[in-house]
């Protein structure tokens, strides 16, 4: 079925048409961003039960981005009255003035910019998902994972708890200025199991998701991932310590993606270069990896939980080759910076929510694929270690020095695994030491979608990341 769109969006589309025309009279460049997303949360654990309708990108709100003069302003709202918008034009405008004057009084270069793009674009997107998050079965959702949770509580007499999540959205948004009409809707859904073991005073955890561009029916995958959240966290229990050093590391797609995140996620992002806060503005056209290295960013890249069609500066969404057999080409940009830089915007432009500013933001971030196995990569490791899992990571874009927290290691010898596991491991290095390192590159990859992202401690978004299985060098601890 279509994931159609939003009744409300469609009620108040006149009346939006409208407020660009008042508007567009005062000022040189006028957008409208109207969203309204719908969404379920369902969480069952042993101790606690929840059904709620908030998930990270449930929103209903208006906000109206103007320019004049070579500088730019918005307010933001959730009131609007379609049949009378010549009142809430007068309401916008002393705002928006009021902010301009603002601006204009400061007399700071760096605000001032040319005006944004508006070539003439009418699209209507509707994706194919199976259900819809308003309108599932919520009772048969509870008894599913109820069901989860007590087939995980009876797998072993260590198990505590069991949560089980699910989480489904309903994006709906509305693009307008003079020469564009864009509407979009799609449904994404993510969901995973998080068990709790306990043996001779030591807890530790396991954790399995799924996630992908489709409704709440994707949660009848769940139920297999039951039996691989609880190994993994038995595993842990019998975990020794790594030996700090430099070693062969193959790193599985979960592992990767959070390098490919981590490693070209800030950096990389452009309005970052306005500021002259990423190292990787100065490796552009330079070499940051081995040829085998190539990464894409973008919306179309994979389809999960960030594959929109156009972003919210009314940009369609791309697919960037950020790196082409280890040469860094280019980042990504949102509209404003790009304007700033001299450059063009890669669709990349994306809100917390309507009420928070534009910033340049990743969606899904993949390494591309190569030729090995992984079993031919573990056959090559003398010393080394195959790194599963991710807990965190962090990143300096002004450095480019990265900090990988890996839920779990195991310990390859002769090109076996030898049985043994370290937890938790610290991977920690300078970029294009990391990636130039890399020496093998598998056939498969995987994208995975149940995270999200902030710029520094805020402006939360989602994001998706993944490849195939790595090998390369690096630090561990």
């Amino acid at each position: 079925m279509k994931a159609f769109f939003s009744a409300y969006l469609k009620s108040i589309e006149p009346g939006l048409k409208q407020l660009v025309e008042i508007l567009s009279e005062a000022y040189d460049y006028v957008s409208i961003l109207s969203t309204d997303s719908k969404g379920l949360r369902v969480m069952i654990s042993r101790h606690a039960r929840s059904v709620g309708s908030e998930t990270m990108t449930t929103e209903r709100g208006t906000v109206v981005h103007v320019a004049r003069n070579g500088l730019y302003s918005e307010y933001a709202f959730n009131d609007f009255d379609p049949t009378h918008p010549e009142d809430a034009a007068a309401m916008l405008k002393k705002e928006l003035d009021a902010q301009l004057d603002l601006l204009a009084s400061l007399n700071t270069p760096v605000y001032k910019t040319g005006v944004l793009d508006d070539e003439p674009c009418e699209l209507f997107v509707e994706k194919e998902t199976g259900e819809l998050p308003e309108e599932t079965d919520v009772k048969a959702l509870v008894e599913r994972l109820s069901a989860i949770s007590d087939k995980a509580m009876g797998l072993s007499e260590y198990m505590i708890d069991c949560m089980a999540v699910a989480q489904s959205t309903h994006v709906n948004k509305l693009f307008l200025t003079k020469n564009r009409h864009m509407a979009q809707s799609y449904v994404y859904s993510e969901g995973f199991i998080q068990v709790l073991v306990h043996k001779d005073g030591q807890t530790r955890a396991g954790r399995e998701g799924i996630s992908g561009l489709a409704g709440p029916e994707i949660f009848e995958q769940l139920s297999d991932k039951t039996e691989a959240a609880v190994q993994q966290a038995l595993l842990l229990l019998d975990a020794g310590r790594i030996e700090p050093g430099e070693y062969d590391i193959i790193c599985t797609p979960e592992v990767s993606g959070l390098i490919a995140h981590e490693a070209f996620g800030h950096g990389v992002e452009m309005d970052m270069f306005v500021k002259g806060r990423a190292l990787g503005q100065q490796y552009i056209g330079q070499r940051v990896g081995s040829d085998l290295v190539t990464m894409h960013e973008g919306a179309l890249c994979a389809d999960n939980v960030t594959s929109y069609a156009f972003d919210d500066e009314g940009v369609l969404a791309g697919d960037v080759i950020e790196i082409d057999h280890g040469i860094l080409k280019t980042g990504i940009c949102d509209a404003l910076s790009a304007k700033r830089l001299g450059t063009v915007p890669t669709g990349n432009g994306k809100r917390q929510n309507y009420a928070h500013k534009v910033y340049t933001r990743m969606t899904n971030t993949m390494f591309d694929s190569g030729t090995c196995t992984a079993e031919e990569m573990i056959a090559s490791v003398k010393d080394g270690w195959l790194l599963e899992g991710m807990q965190s990571g962090m990143e300096d874009p002004k450095h480019w020095g990265i900090q990988c927290i890996i839920d779990h290691a195991y310990e390859i010898k002769d090109g076996k695994k030898t049985g043994r596991v370290v937890a938790p491991v610290i991977m920690t290095g300078y970029v294009p030491d990391l990636l130039g390192n890399v020496t093998m590159v598998s056939k498969d990859r995987e994208v995975f979608g149940t995270g999200g992202c902030g710029k520094g401690h805020k402006e939360w978004v989602k994001v998706a990341d993944g490849g195939p299985y790595l090998k390369t060098k690096g630090w561990l601890g």
